[in-house]
């Protein structure tokens, strides 16, 4: 009996379709990028898609998720719209955040996607506060914090976990560890193989899944939202997965064995998630639609974005400041 028995079909699939959006947006952002479309700097998710849709597909329309600057997958797979993000990171007026958030801080709260992030592991306090709120006003809902194995190392990290642990949030920690602090192998920052025993220190569950694998994630982050919401407390998902591009789309990977880079193409999570649909009867033709899907509503999002106005600099002042006294 398989461990995916459990999983509805319509769920199996739309797994899939999370994982091939978020692989072409990325594809396609990349080209673009090297065209000079899109200014800025660029992080690419490619080869993380497995992490974003596994956990998003296991929340609900009002759970709140907190991301990091790799954050294009983590919006997609939260209900995020291809002609706004697109436009988001070409700077333009009719992006999700009017052209001023760009890859590194696009945001949507209307979706619970409350933010990329450019500092390592700011993330996680972030998350405290969104749960805090749920918490504190008798909400139902659930905060996920997505971060690298390099932000494991911050103060940030270890305070937000232990007050989590103490005030018993409702909030989910997703360590999405590709093994690398940007250039950095883990094996040279940190000693603990697995990020998901520090944990241990808060008196906190954890789990370690196969981060390349959407059913595993689905399943882990599951429980551990049921387990939030239902008064239990965080939880610490280690997520283990690879990071196919550079840390940012201008890196070389230098630091990187060629070997290693050379094996990346066995791990995707994409193709592993294909044979497992198509050994349970799912046509192949039913997938080669997905993808033509996708294809379209990437080729018309391009077009959006490339056709939609620049900001106006009288506006560059505004969307800053939260009005005083509050409104109401």
């Amino acid at each position: 009996m398989s461990s995916y028995d459990e999983i509805p079909s319509s769920v199996k699939l739309e797994f899939y379709r999370t994982m091939v959006r978020i692989r072409k947006f990325e594809q396609a952002v990349l080209d673009l990028f090297a065209r000079g479309k899109i200014p800025g700097f660029l992080h690419l998710y490619i080869g993380e898609e497995a992490v974003a849709s596994g956990v998003c597909a296991a929340l609900r329309p009002g759970d709140k998720i907190v991301s990091t600057h790799r954050g294009h997958g983590h919006l997609i797979a939260k209900g995020g719209r291809f002609d706004k993000a697109m436009a988001e990171l070409f700077g333009k007026r009719t992006g999700y955040n009017k052209g001023k958030g760009g890859s590194m801080h696009i945001a949507e709260p209307d979706l619970g996607m409350l933010g990329a992030n450019g500092i390592v592991g700011a993330g996680l306090a972030i998350v405290n506060g969104a749960a805090l709120t749920a918490q504190y006003l008798g909400l139902d809902y659930v905060s996920v914090c997505f971060f690298g194995d390099g932000a494991s190392n911050t103060g940030t990290f270890h305070e937000s976990m232990n007050l989590a642990s103490v005030w018993n949030l409702p909030a989910v920690f997703v360590c999405e560890n590709n093994g690398y602090a940007e250039s950095t192998p883990r094996r040279q920052h940190q000693k603990v193989v697995d990020i998901a025993t520090r944990a241990l220190a808060y008196d906190l569950p954890s789990a370690i899944v196969d981060g390349d694998d959407v059913g595993a994630v689905y399943l882990a982050t599951l429980e551990s939202a049921a387990r939030a919401r239902s008064g239990g407390g965080p939880t610490l998902i280690e997520a283990k997965t690879h990071r196919w591009s550079g840390h940012h789309a201008s890196d070389n990977q230098s630091y990187r064995p060629k070997e290693e880079l050379q094996s990346l193409a066995g791990f995707c999570p994409i193709e592993r998630w294909r044979k497992v649909l198509l050994g349970g009867g799912v046509l192949q033709t039913s997938l080669d639609e997905i993808e033509e899907g996708v294809i379209e509503e990437l080729k018309a999002a391009i077009a959006y974005a490339d056709q939609s106005p620049l900001p106006d600099p009288a506006d560059a002042c505004s969307d800053i400041f939260t009005p005083f006294p509050l409104e109401a």
